[in-house]
């Protein structure tokens, strides 16, 4: 192991130490005066205590962003005998979602202490699902995609059951974890038939002999179908989203938070080194593939969502559909824009999630959970500022103007047309004029429905001042796009041409 090795791998090395130090620590560190007699308190119980975890938290990961926004700028390089792999698109998705666990943890401290969750296991599993997304980011071998993929994966079944005494949690968390581990089987092994062709692990050598025509198509085939099927699962698109709205309703909302945004940035990573970076020689066979999972799940997921109460449910399906459009940006496979624009799609789908859910844990109050409609009659006449970042969020996920939806939905329409898919274009746009129904929706309950009791607002003046910040960018990213684009565009064609 060379020093630029551990230079590559620095910030994940920061990560795992100080999540492992705050394991061993809410273990081992005891407060000096029992509560009761003959009986020790675990000093990370106590408020203080969990307070100190949170804000060195806090700390770490504001490190993290500006040490990944530091690098979006690099060459792309290969460390740790080609394992690993740092290159401007890592680099910029690693940013943001550092970025996002840090808003999600913001969000999420008020809600968690009112239910008593607020513990320092579920500051360590973030960030140890942080990590796990980190390495699948950054992962040039196999092995590596599936260690960080087994690692956030695992990470997010440990949250998912945190509330134990629920029995939609319970029940959440345990379809989660059959689910993922029959997703991770698939990809497993398709990544063996992948290997078994090939013999090699590393993703730069299975390109090359992919593109020989001499291998075994058939084995190769099969090989894609898994690997393609176990990406579906964890991208949760039709028909492999059964896990997603049970598991969006019975976690807890900051939970559900943690699940909803950054995971979906590794999830393109993963499809991206996997289809692109890998397989791209195949795409006359990943490409229909990719074609109707992404009309399975903009239809089914808008049209199901129209009938949910439930606004985590109905959030759980627009998920659904809006990963269909993530995967419509990687067909036309010989344009960086494309790419570029499936990637803006999916940073500005976490931004909205971000401040979709943080709207719904700010509303929430200790022993009620703001998760219906119902919820939210008649926002406006208590909240105004609230009800119109409500309406914002709604907005962008509906792709209307002038919200930074509507660009990203744009982009995705124009590399469509540009690669002569006018009618997947033209299936797209219909399926969001469903989904617009259940977003209007929403507004409507919020600004001209009475309330039916009483709107109190959580959270600390931090979260309420992040989560205004969250609306006023998902606007103001609406009406000025370029920056954020340009800067997709300019890491995608970096990450390719170093490829």
């Amino acid at each position: 192991m060379q020093a630029f090795d551990l230079y590559a791998i620095l910030p994940e090395l920061v990560l795992l130490l100080a999540a492992c130090l705050l394991l061993v620590a809410s273990v081992y560190v005891r407060e000096r005066q029992p509560t009761k007699p003959g009986v020790e308190q675990d000093i990370f119980h106590t408020p203080r205590g969990v307070g100190f975890v949170y804000f060195f938290t806090i700390l770490l990961l504001l490190y993290l962003v500006v040490a990944f926004a530091g690098r979006m700028g690099d060459v792309s390089l290969v460390a740790m005998n080609g394992l690993f792999q740092s290159d401007p698109l890592s680099n910029l998705l690693k940013t943001c979602s550092c970025a996002a666990i840090l808003v999600s943890l913001i969000y999420s401290k008020q809600y968690l202490t009112d239910r008593n969750l607020f513990r320092p296991d579920f500051i360590i599993l973030c960030l140890l699902a942080l990590l796990g997304q980190l390495v699948l980011i950054s992962g040039s071998n196999l092995l590596t995609l599936y260690l960080g993929l087994e690692l956030m994966a695992l990470s997010t079944y440990a949250l998912v059951a945190m509330r134990h005494d629920s029995v939609k949690s319970s029940e959440a968390a345990m379809k989660y974890f059959i689910l993922g581990a029959l997703a991770s089987g698939f990809l497993l092994y398709g990544m063996s038939m992948l290997y078994g062709v090939t013999g090699s692990l590393d993703l730069i050598e299975i390109f090359k002999t992919v593109a020989d025509p001499r291998i075994n198509h058939l084995v190769m085939a099969f090989g894609l179908v898994f690997i393609v099927s176990g990406l579906a699962f964890k991208m949760g698109v039709v028909p492999f989203h059964m896990w997603v709205p049970d598991v969006y309703q019975g976690a807890p909302t900051a939970v559900t938070l943690m699940i909803a945004a950054a995971p979906k940035l590794a999830a393109f990573a993963l499809l991206f080194r996997l289809l692109v970076n890998t397989l791209l020689p195949l795409m006359g066979d990943w490409q229909p593939m990719l074609i109707l999972l992404a009309v399975l799940s903009m239809v089914v997921g808008n049209v199901t969502a129209i009938a949910q109460t439930n606004i985590k449910r109905m959030l759980a399906y627009s998920a659904i559909a809006q990963m269909g459009f993530v995967l419509l940006g990687m067909l036309s496979v010989f344009d960086d824009h494309a790419f570029s624009a499936a990637m803006y799609y999916a940073v500005t789908y976490v931004l909205t999630t971000l401040g979709s859910f943080g709207l719904l844990m700010v509303l929430s109050r200790k022993g009620y959970d703001c998760e219906t409609l119902d919820g939210l009659k008649g926002l406006n006449k208590r909240h105004p500022w609230f009800a119109f970042i409500g309406l914002v969020m709604m907005f962008s996920l509906a792709g209307i103007p002038p919200t930074v939806g509507f660009s990203a939905k744009l982009s995705v329409l124009e590399a469509l047309v540009d690669a002569e898919y006018t009618p997947l274009a033209i299936i797209a746009v219909m399926a969001s004029l469903v989904g617009a129904f259940y977003y209007l929706r929403v507004v409507k309950v919020m600004y001209f429905d009475e309330p039916l009791h009483e709107q109190t607002i959580s959270g600390s003046g931090v979260a309420r001042g992040i989560l205004g910040l969250n609306g006023i960018l998902v606007l103001v990213l609406g009406i000025f796009p370029a920056g954020l684009m340009a800067l997709c565009l300019d890491a995608m064609r970096r990450t390719l041409l170093g490829a």
